[in-house]
């Protein structure tokens, strides 16, 4: 393979010499795995890029790798589509996925909540991989411990206190966060209602009152799946539920809206809110 043909239309270039083939979608995992031989032998990804090796996608598809050099000093790195870190890091709290040198779950935790912007997008990080990794919060307390004075320690007890391993997804989350900054009561994650024959998991609910809170994602567009929220929320409506859907539009921009909505729909339905 030629210089010349690297940088042909055949291929994309993702980082000095990182590169990967034109039709790929270059997606937040693209950038991760690129990022990772870019710094192999001198840093291990960490944050949202550690979250989406282990499986707990919590960050934008078009955010940038995150890596955590292990030697201060030493090379610097200045790439679009690359966030660099450097702290201190014991080596007990990296391992190795699919070839890639990460941080652990649990100091993968503890970075995102110090790193991620806003108490939203931390809890956010957090649910993801409690639900996704059987990640313990009490580790992270533990490892905040041997960490004593980290930039952005102070973070930690609160987000952990907001935290749920039952949240299936981070919208799910940046709902309740939504509902928790409007002052409204905590409602049940994944509610069970079993009706007509049927089990149903509520992303978000009143049970008192029979409010249902869901996200109304891209993948609710297909035709198939379409046909199936029809039926299920006739099954929901026929069994006294009122559902309330929300698309990542509202959820994102509008959380005021969204809480205020559903304070309407408790108070119309008699639960104080």
């Amino acid at each position: 393979m030629t210089r010349k043909q690297l940088r042909g239309p055949r291929f994309q270039r993702l980082f000095p010499d990182v590169y990967a083939p034109a039709h790929v979608e270059p997606g937040l995992m693209l950038r991760s795995q690129a990022a990772a031989l870019l710094v192999a032998g001198r840093g291990v990804l960490a944050g949202y890029s550690a979250a989406e090796v282990h499986g707990a996608s919590c960050g934008d598809l078009d955010a940038p790798a995150e890596v955590l050099l292990l030697r201060p000093g030493g090379q610097s790195y200045r790439c679009r589509g690359l966030r660099v870190h450097r702290d201190l890091v014991d080596p007990s709290e990296t391992v190795v996925v699919d070839g890639m040198a990460v941080t652990g779950v649990v100091r993968t935790a503890f970075d995102l909540i110090r790193w991620a912007p806003g108490r939203t997008e931390k809890v956010v990080a957090v649910d993801a991989l409690a639900h996704n990794c059987e990640l313990e919060l009490h580790d992270v307390l533990r490892l905040c411990s041997r960490h004593l004075g980290a930039w952005g320690g102070r973070h930690i007890k609160p987000v952990l206190e907001l935290a749920d391993s039952r949240a299936d997804s981070p919208m799910e989350t940046r709902m309740r966060m939504a509902l928790w900054f409007g002052g409204l009561p905590p409602p049940a994650v994944q509610h069970p209602v079993v009706t007509g024959g049927r089990r149903y998991l509520l992303d978000l609910a009143y049970p008192a009152v029979r409010l249902a809170v869901e996200y109304d994602g891209g993948h609710h567009l297909t035709q198939e799946r379409a046909r199936l929220d029809l039926a299920r929320e006739a099954a929901l409506v026929a069994a006294g539920w009122k559902v309330l859907r929300f698309d990542a539009g509202v959820v994102r921009n509008h959380p005021r809206q969204l809480a205020e909505h559903v304070r309407w729909e408790l108070s119309r339905r008699g639960q104080a809110a």
